[in-house]
This record gives C-alpha cells, structure tokens and sequence, in this order.
C-alpha cells in the first residue's frame, strides 16, 4: 500500500462544531489540509494547504499538535495516510477554494450522518469527542 504524508487540522469554532471540506469530484467530508511537499514540515504544508483551501490564515503558534494517524485514504484506492494532525480554534467563514468543493461547519450530533474519511471517523472523532478537544 502507498502512503501519503498529510498534515490535517481539527479547526473548532468555540461552540461545538468542526469544519469539514469535500474535495471536488469526492463524495467524503474530511478536514482540510494535504499532503506534505519534500522539505516541508507538516505545520508548514498545513499552514500552505489551509490558506490555498479555505482561505484560512493563522500562524504557526496558533496550531496545537494533538498527534499523528495512519488510516485508510478515503479518495485513493490502495494508498493510506500518515497523517499529522494539529487542532486549532477560529471564527472563520470558510471560502471553498482550489479543489475544495464545499467547506462547512458541523455539529458533532449530525456528523455521523455524512460520508466522513476514515481518519476522521477513526481517530479525530474519538479524540475530540473524548474530551481532549474541549478547552
């Protein structure tokens, strides 16, 4: 199986929802970020890939890593992610930008409901819905 190196962020609004974006032509909600270039760190990549995505402009210092993740990808057939994963909290109105499709808030009542990526439902669920996003 191939891996791809991702940094992804968990970006919380303050009042129980997280963002989620669709890429275009997919049918999974995931969060944004991508793949991590050669050279790149993985809060750099993301600072790049959530700027080109939503239009998201934060530092460094505003990314908490919470950890990193191996999981099935959900758009690619026989690769996973290795994905590092950081939280971070804004009041941001999303802009769907690049190959993003859609970007939306969600609760986390109504997120099972949709098609999510496995690291998603996996690992970032579990570790925010545990009590280690709150605060």
């Amino acid at each position: 199986m191939t891996v791809i190196r991702i940094a992804a962020a968990l970006i919380e609004d303050g009042a129980g929802r997280i963002l989620l974006v669709r890429k275009a032509g997919t049918a999974f909600f995931m969060q944004a970020g991508g793949k991590i270039e050669p050279g790149e760190t993985p809060a750099a990549a993301l600072l790049r890939e959530l700027e080109e995505e939503i239009g998201l402009t934060v530092a460094e210092s505003d990314l908490h890593p919470i950890g990193r993740f191996s999981a099935a990808a959900a758009n690619e057939p026989g690769h996973s992610v290795d994905a590092t994963v950081f939280r971070l909290r804004v009041d941001h109105s999303p802009v769907a930008a690049a190959e993003i499709a859609e970007a939306i808030w969600v609760d986390a009542g109504s997120v099972d409901a949709m098609p999510i990526a496995p690291l998603l439902r996996n690992h970032i669920l579990p570790w925010w819905r545990g009590g280690a996003g709150r605060g």
